[in-house]
């Protein structure tokens, strides 16, 4: 996608609430003198798009920040002795409150993106252009919209919906209650039924633009969070039978190579470029927190314990070394290095490991393989494994040892379970197959298995009930504690 990172009227309004609001401006472009022609509604959109990448001065929410409530307060990763952070510390051992700054950001990044696209959508029609790309561009504004919100509403349940950008920056204005889960489950359908108009398909320039096959396969995982299990089927088949051309890599390593970027296994990726914007803390930092060099040192993120997620992996399956690295070889000596402890890898840029913050490995939000064993979990938990199920999570398996995807292999393919060994077969795969790509916590607990999991962590033994939402975050709870109930054990 074209980086185009631009400031227009969107440094005022980004959040549902502000403190900070005594500043006066003295040079700003106001929306009647900005949104004119077809270029600044492009613009305006690929601003929308920046915000899940670019935050300078601060880690990106799909570069890392999400990870922390996503990945870090799950139970195969914690913080590593280079996490000085005492609140990433807390949230590592889900000793957090609603206090904690990495909530807060993220409740910040989260709204800031909506607010971009409610910009957008709203200004984007009076502009001069063509319809049919301005009716496009709304509709990648309102997929993004809808994403954040799906990421909202797992993460603090109901949320405050905001659809229109603020026209005052009086305190009562800027107030907005809690909607409920289902109000904010509508309003993501809403907006990711809008998006099934996309294009199938960009030009290369435009490669990792919102899509149709994405929309679908976001509102299939909506769906399937929300067990409507029907609609779930009925959303992932037409992501898999929709002439998309999406199909698995056949090498699970290549969903992390740079010059892989955009390829068919990939539905909708969070796009990164080397020492984004000038700033690597805008971008991706996840290759300088899960590699400190060839020392002892322990990164930022690491492993929670070898034993239950290192090790259970079976002989020849290929993602435990593409998730985990234990030697890697050290260019400047020729040496085979051992880390004490196995350090993520999905985001290293293997070519050039001597400047972390240059990383330009893409995020995937959802990918193929995705699609594919979500949708055979739907179809079990209608009442039994099917020979669709069985074929969808063994594409995956085949995959992951090595075969060939489409050909059936006794060696590794699944057979013969009831509804309750497949479930748990699939859960299986999930776990080794989503390594550190913002899965896990949500998975835990759409399964409702967060607590009894988590537990079989030594370190995280202090999770509760409570750890299946997040806190709202303190400080917008001071501004309209009324209007923002806490939710419980916080």
């Amino acid at each position: 996608m074209k980086k185009i990172i631009i400031t227009f009227l969107l440094s005022a309004g980004l959040f549902v609430s502000c403190t900070d609001l005594e500043v006066t401006p003295t040079s700003f472009v106001t929306e009647d003198k900005y949104f004119i022609t077809q270029d600044d509604a492009v613009a305006s959109v690929t601003a929308v798009y920046a915000s899940l990448s670019l935050d300078p001065g601060e880690q990106s929410l799909f570069g890392r920040n999400l990870y922390f409530l996503t990945d870090m307060g799950s139970d195969y990763a914690a913080a590593g002795v280079s996490a000085t952070n005492p609140q990433v510390r807390a949230l590592s051992s889900l000793t957090h409150d609603a206090t904690s700054d990495r909530v807060q950001v993220a409740w910040r990044q989260i709204y800031a993106g909506i607010n971009r696209a409610n910009v957008s959508i709203d200004n984007i029609p009076k502009v001069t252009g063509s319809e049919v790309v301005k009716t496009r561009l709304i509709n990648e504004a309102k997929f993004i919209r809808g994403l954040l919100y799906f990421q909202a509403v797992r993460i603090w349940g109901g949320v405050p919906i905001v659809l229109h950008e603020p026209t005052s920056i009086q305190l009562e204005s800027l107030k907005s209650r809690r909607a409920t889960v289902d109000e904010v489950y509508a309003q993501i359908i809403k907006d990711l039924t809008d998006a099934e108009s996309l294009p199938a398909s960009y030009t290369t320039a435009d490669a990792g633009r919102a899509t149709s096959g994405a929309a679908k396969a976001i509102l299939a995982k909506v769906y399937l969070t929300r067990k409507d299990w029907a609609n779930a089927i009925l959303k992932a088949r037409e992501v898999i039978n929709g002439g998309y051309g999406y199909a698995l890599f056949e090498n699970f390593q290549d969903i992390f190579t740079k010059t892989k970027k955009n390829g068919k296994e990939h539905i909708f990726s969070v796009q990164f470029e080397p020492n984004q914007a000038g700033n690597g803390s805008s971008g991706s930092t996840f290759q300088a927190t899960s590699f400190t060099g060839f020392t002892a040192t322990e990164p930022a993120d690491i492993i929670s314990d070898v034993a239950l997620f290192y090790d259970i992996y079976a002989a020849g399956d290929v993602r435990r070394d593409v998730s985990y690295k234990k030697q890697l070889l050290n260019p400047a000596t020729g040496t085979l290095y051992t880390f004490p402890k196995p350090i993520f890898s999905k985001y290293l840029d293997l070519t050039n490991l001597a400047t972390p913050s240059n990383v330009a490995i893409n995020f995937p939000v959802i990918r193929y393989a995705d699609i594919l064993l979500s949708l055979a979990e739907a179809i079990n938990e209608q009442g039994a494994p099917t020979a669709e199920a069985y074929e969808l999570i063994n594409q995956v398996r085949r995959r992951a040892f090595g075969k060939p995807i489409t050909t059936p292999d006794s060696t590794v393919d699944l057979v013969g379970l009831n509804q309750t060994t497949f479930r748990a077969a699939i859960q299986e795969e999930r776990k080794k197959e989503f390594v550190q790509e913002g899965q896990r916590w949500f998975d835990l607990v759409r399964w409702g298995t967060l607590v009894t999991e988590i537990k079989k962590v030594t370190a995280k033994n202090s999770v509760s009930e409570r750890n299946n939402l997040y806190p709202i975050p303190q400080s917008e709870r001071n501004i309209d504690p009324v209007g923002l109930p806490q939710n419980p054990g916080y």
